[in-house]
């Protein structure tokens, strides 16, 4: 699903270059759940932000459901975007004055989605994550753990080929923490692709395999006995 080789990522800083990311090579099959752990500084953000395509590498190659991704418009980047990506954001990312079911159906508005169609499946995606009698509220009328619940209803409702969760639980409390992972392993455990960065041990450990980056290289690349979160909430 993911195939990433030699990347190199640099930034300019004055007179000066940060070389961020050393030539990663990292690659990830379909339906995998995969933790990104590493440092401020690793480099692991500048590699999500790839992956996001939402920043490009210097050198290397990145290949995502069989498609090279290089040297794209922002119109055709933002159009694969929606078409293979979901995206989960620590800080949640909802618009403040849309409510919950608005906030789900957004992405489908985007891709030319009909409107009735589109509030029903955006509906439907809200009943998968347990909050369809929230629909109609607006996100300062949400707790934490439900506001992050209709974030990922939203990465959910374009049906992306993979996710890409950033600190997923980095906001919230370990219960809601615990809860939110409950509800990404279910995800995963339907077949969809995930890739999860957080600093939290235990969050990693819910996943299958966990890389580690360090100044820019990926140190190790593991697979783990995946704790399900169930078991400590």
């Amino acid at each position: 699903m993911i195939e990433i080789k030699d990347l190199h990522k640099s930034y300019k800083m004055g007179s000066n270059s940060l070389h961020v990311l050393k030539g990663i090579n990292f690659s990830v099959a379909e339906g995998e759940l995969v933790s990104i752990m590493g440092s401020s500084g690793s480099g692991k953000s500048t590699l999500l932000n790839i992956l996001g395509m939402l920043d490009e590498a210097d050198e290397g190659s990145y290949t995502l459901d069989g498609v090279p991704i290089k040297n794209l418009n922002e119109k055709i980047a933002a159009r694969y975007r929606n078409k293979f990506l979901g995206f989960i954001f620590q800080s949640f990312n909802l618009i403040s004055y849309k409510t919950a079911l608005d906030n789900v159906a957004l992405p489908l508005y985007y891709q030319g989605v009909k409107r009735k169609e589109r509030i029903e499946k955006a509906m439907a995606y809200l009943e998968k994550v347990g909050l369809a009698n929230w629909a109609g509220h607006l996100p300062n009328e949400l707790s934490g753990g439900q506001k992050q619940r209709v974030a990922i209803a939203r990465a959910l409702a374009s049906d992306p080929k993979v996710l890409l969760a950033d600190e997923p639980t980095g906001a919230l409390d370990t219960k809601t923490s615990y809860e939110v992972m409950d509800l990404i392993q279910g995800i995963n455990d339907e077949g969809r692709t995930i890739l999860v960065v957080t600093h939290e041990h235990d969050i990693a450990q819910m996943t299958k395999r966990i890389v580690n980056l360090k100044d820019g290289l990926i140190i190790d690349d593991s697979r783990v006995n995946q704790v399900r979160a169930l078991e400590n909430v």
